[in-house]
């Protein structure tokens, strides 16, 4: 008897625990998840650290991949702001990826998201990790 008690607890509080889950929505690039200021300080950081192989424009050049329009979109659809981050923070620069700072990295991808057109918010995009993994890329407005 006591385990049929504990057998139901435990299925009500697991229950509970997936119907919030999907009721709280999770914060998107359409949310407002950078500032102006923020963008403005990854342009620079961009152009002095990223531009020389992914275009002005950020159009890539073959080699780099682009980092706006269709393509870039489809590669980080429904992954999160922290999965590129985490990608940028590993790997880029090529020749070395510790003479970026995080919060550099992480102004350059507000930077990014202004040109692909998100819109600015009041809070900056947060260059922790866990944070910035809350934040879901999607192309589309939802």
């Amino acid at each position: 008897m006591k385990f049929r008690v504990v057998a139901v607890m435990v299925s009500a509080v697991w229950l509970a625990g997936a119907v919030a889950q999907t009721g709280a929505q999770q914060k998107t690039v359409w949310d407002g998840v950078y500032t102006e200021e923020q963008a403005k300080r990854g342009a620079e950081a961009y152009e002095k650290d990223c531009a020389s192989c992914h275009q002005a424009d950020l159009a890539g050049d073959g080699f780099a991949p682009g980092l706006a329009g269709p393509e870039f979109a489809a590669a980080w659809e429904g992954l999160s702001v922290g999965d590129l981050l985490e990608r940028i923070r590993i790997s880029m620069p090529p020749s070395d990826p510790n003479s970026v700072t995080t919060a550099a990295k992480a102004d350059i991808i507000a930077h990014i998201l202004k040109l692909n057109q998100f819109p600015a918010g009041k809070t900056e995009l947060p260059s922790e990790l866990d944070a910035a993994k809350q934040i879901q890329y999607k192309a589309s407005k939802p």
